[in-house]
């Protein structure tokens, strides 16, 4: 007959004192060669077979920088459709997309004003060719045409 017997070591896990012998060896991170990519120097013939964009540094991360999403003129156009099933098709729509880039992919059937944060060139000449106008936002003002406007008017 087997005995099933658990290991000692079962019921110790996740425990403070299993396997690390005395708990002050375990306070630090000295035994496992420091944290992140502390000890490189002796894992190096692996870091350079196996992982080799651990090492060494690239480029930087610009601080405070906010990325914009994209949304294209096919997405932008679909809307409209289906604001004109809803029963605006007499008056003229205004869409305001801030923290959005307009880009060029597809076309555009009715006119309409559009906001955004940005506009690829396609983008906004495909939607002035179309009738429409095109305002760019600041991220997170008002938009900068109406900024430039009160500053003339300041000055």
């Amino acid at each position: 007959m087997v005995v099933r017997k658990e290991r000692r070591g079962r019921k110790y896990l996740g425990s403070r004192r299993w396997g690390v012998g005395n708990i002050k060896n375990a306070r630090g991170s000295g035994d496992r060669g420091g944290v992140g990519k502390g000890g490189k120097k002796h894992k190096f013939t692996y870091l350079t077979a196996k992982a080799p964009e651990l090492i060494g540094k690239k480029g930087f991360t610009p601080f405070g920088r906010k990325k914009l999403k994209d949304i294209t003129l096919y997405e932008l156009d679909r809307k409209l459709r289906e604001m004109r099933k809803e029963g605006r098709q007499g008056e003229e729509v205004e869409i305001e997309l801030r923290g959005y880039k307009v880009l060029s992919n597809g076309s555009i059937s009715a006119k309409a004003i559009v906001k955004a944060s940005a506009f690829s060139k396609k983008a906004k000449e495909k939607i002035e060719g179309a009738g429409g106008k095109t305002v760019v936002f600041k991220i997170g003002n008002a938009p900068m045409e109406i900024q430039k406007q009160e500053q003339h008017q300041e000055g």
